[in-house]
């Protein structure tokens, strides 16, 4: 214990203060706390290269990670869920199924193969960054996979912070309520952090709205990543080192069980805020060590056709959603 102590404070340390960093400056500024811990983790890519702390930046990046998706199923109850009624939950899934699918559709188009487009699509239809970094847990490695999951994490945060700006004017021009404001933020814009500021500027209830959609898109990381993996494992030929990853790795189980006790009403409302904010930093460290771990040069070197992938992605998800409450409330 005292010897892996040793090994991975020096590491741990780098990151935790770099996530405490992108927090403060998030405050004061009003940036997203992600996007500035992963750019300040590039700025510092040469402590994830050599000395004392590669070790510990990696164990942030791989295990803190893991254990920061674990904790976000205290967010999940299926009480909370079933409030929404049945068919905009019904939309919020189908919009998270499609989006999925219409990426590995259209990523050939844009000269990429089936991992990023897994990676991206998931990543946009899920919970942006949360879900780039669970679900690259479970891709095949390969030389690139750092830097797709780095370049992932920085197009969706980006494109998350541009449609809590963007979004609010499309919901006053289409006329939406406030209430149908909050399922269209909830169920298109990326990261939880951007849902609830785009949708608290409109109103209390569409803020209520977009958290509770969202939430439930959150709810669908567990089972994509099992029907990923089992597909994966089917399929695709076996990854460079010759290591499968699990079927259903631990800290989905995690998840899963957290979540199951959180609707079984057997956690304390104290205890899941607790949890679920030491998610949140726990997921904010494993970014900027992410960040530390990959060379921006090669992230940059992935072009501007998966830029425009990821575009695309966010396009048709916003398109589907808002398509769909047309259909349900015309």
């Amino acid at each position: 214990m005292k010897e892996a102590f040793r090994l991975y404070f020096p590491g741990v340390a780098v990151a935790v203060t770099v996530a405490a960093t992108a927090q403060l400056l998030s405050e004061h500024h009003g940036a997203p706390a992600m996007l500035l811990a992963l750019l300040l983790g590039i700025a510092l890519n040469f402590v994830g290269e050599e000395g004392r702390t590669v070790a510990g930046v990696g164990f942030a990046a791989r295990t803190v990670l893991r254990l920061g998706v674990a904790l976000l199923g205290v967010r999940i109850s299926a009480m909370m869920v079933m409030e929404l009624g049945w068919q905009l939950i019904a939309l919020t899934v189908l919009g998270v199924v499609v989006t999925i699918l219409f990426g590995l559709l259209i990523a050939p188009l844009f000269g990429h193969k089936w991992r990023f487009a897994v990676l991206t699509a998931g990543s946009v239809a899920i919970c942006g960054a949360s879900a780039a970094m669970a679900i690259a847990a479970i891709l095949p490695k390969d030389a690139r996979s750092e830097e797709r999951l780095l370049f992932t994490v920085m197009g969706v945060t980006v494109m998350s912070t541009i449609a809590m700006i963007a979004y609010p004017p499309i919901v006053e021009a289409f006329g939406l309520n406030d209430h149908m404001a909050g399922v269209f933020l909830g169920g298109t814009i990326h990261d939880v952090a951007q849902v609830a500021g785009a949708g608290f500027s409109i109103s209390q209830d569409a803020g209520d709205t977009a958290v509770l959609v969202k939430l439930i898109r959150v709810s669908m990381l567990a089972p994509v990543v099992l029907v990923a993996s089992m597909l994966i494992r089917s399929f695709a030929a076996a990854p460079d080192d010759g290591q499968r990853p699990p079927l259903l790795p631990g800290f989905v189980i995690g998840f899963l069980a957290l979540a199951t006790l959180n609707s079984l009403g057997l956690l304390p409302a104290v205890l899941c805020d607790l949890m679920s904010e030491t998610s949140r930093y726990l997921l904010l460290t494993a970014v900027a060590a992410v960040g530390m771990k990959t060379n921006l040069k090669q992230v940059l070197g992935v072009g501007g056709a998966a830029i425009a992938l990821i575009v695309t992605q966010t396009i048709f998800i916003a398109a589907f959603i808002l398509t769909g409450i047309y259909l349900l409330t015309g």
